[in-house]
């Protein structure tokens, strides 16, 4: 069983872990260290035990807060996921019917005219410009 040395607060300690686990201590003194360094800050040197006591509270506090808010977002999630399961059992909607106007023959007829007198006059414009050059 490794011995892994660990520095909390500015003290330095042993601990025994598992094999391979000794990353995961590390990551925890880490984090408990942090919460002991706000707390030096804070009170100034401070018995060891209640150092450790009070960032083991303050670490505890942060984490309770953080399984709230997992398990509020695990309910969100789970009521989504509800939403689409419904979503995707519904019929798919009907189709909708649209209607689109006919335009009268009269009026294509004469919108065609009117498109060919400005094709007419822009070919005279050209000629024109063409004959003055």
């Amino acid at each position: 069983m490794p011995e892994v040395e660990i520095t909390i607060g500015g003290r330095t300690f042993e601990v025994a872990c598992q094999e391979g686990e000794e990353k995961y201590l590390h990551s925890a003194a880490k984090m408990l260290d942090t919460e002991a360094q706000v707390l030096a800050e804070q009170v100034g040197r401070i018995p060891e035990a209640r150092m450790l006591l009070m960032a083991g509270l303050m670490l505890a506090d942060k984490t309770a807060g953080l399984e709230d808010k997992l398990r509020e977002a695990e309910d969100r999630a789970s009521g989504y996921l509800s939403e689409l399961r419904m979503l995707k059992d519904a019929p798919p909607p009907q189709p909708e019917r649209v209607e689109v106007p006919v335009v009268p023959t009269d009026v294509t007829e004469s919108l065609q005219e009117i498109a060919a007198r400005a094709e007419s006059l822009a070919r005279d414009v050209e000629d024109k410009v063409g004959d003055d050059s």
